[in-house]
């Protein structure tokens, strides 16, 4: 992706069945991702463990500086880089890695709110571990990304770029 893109006009799209992140200024793509997102597909409800669709945004950047590969647990640093051998360690960790995008719905009742609220159900784009497929359907929900892809979007965007996720 370039270095000099305008990020008041990036917007990110997110397309469930193609596992893909495209990033658009004024509408024309200019980059696109690979990711993963939820096994249990697309879906808004608290606990679902399914991707949340509709209008998004950038609510938080967490994890600027952190090295590849560190380890976040509850959006905080855990002081580890992940190997392999760490994840034989601890085989039930859902591991989060490097960065951490953290969206807020928009749109009241859809995504935004009560039992639908995708900044409570802790929805991310983050890294994960080199191993883990990309373009597959794996996550408990977030959006994942290679770890060099995601240090590279990480920084093009601010709090508040426009994250739009739809299933097609």
């Amino acid at each position: 992706m370039a270095k000099t893109i305008n990020n008041d006009a990036l917007t990110l799209i997110v397309n469930i069945e193609n596992k893909t992140l495209q990033c658009r200024v004024d509408n024309k793509i200019v980059h696109t991702y690979p990711v993963s997102t939820a096994k249990k597909g697309a879906g808004e409800n608290y606990g679902s463990e399914c991707t949340p669709r509709g209008r998004h945004i950038i609510r938080a950047k967490i994890g600027a500086n952190a090295p590849e590969n560190s380890v976040f647990v509850g959006r905080r640093l855990t002081g580890e880089i992940f190997s392999e051998q760490l994840r034989q360690e601890y085989p039930e960790r859902d591991w989060i890695l490097t960065r951490i995008l953290w969206l807020s719905g928009l749109e009241v009742g859809n995504n935004r709110l009560g039992k639908v609220d995708t900044m409570r159900r802790y929805i991310y784009i983050h890294g994960c571990p080199d191993s883990d497929a990309m373009g597959e359907a794996s996550s408990h929900g977030c959006i994942k990304m290679r770890n060099r892809d995601l240090i590279e979007l990480f920084e093009q965007v601010k709090t508040g770029t426009n994250v739009i996720i739809k299933e097609k």
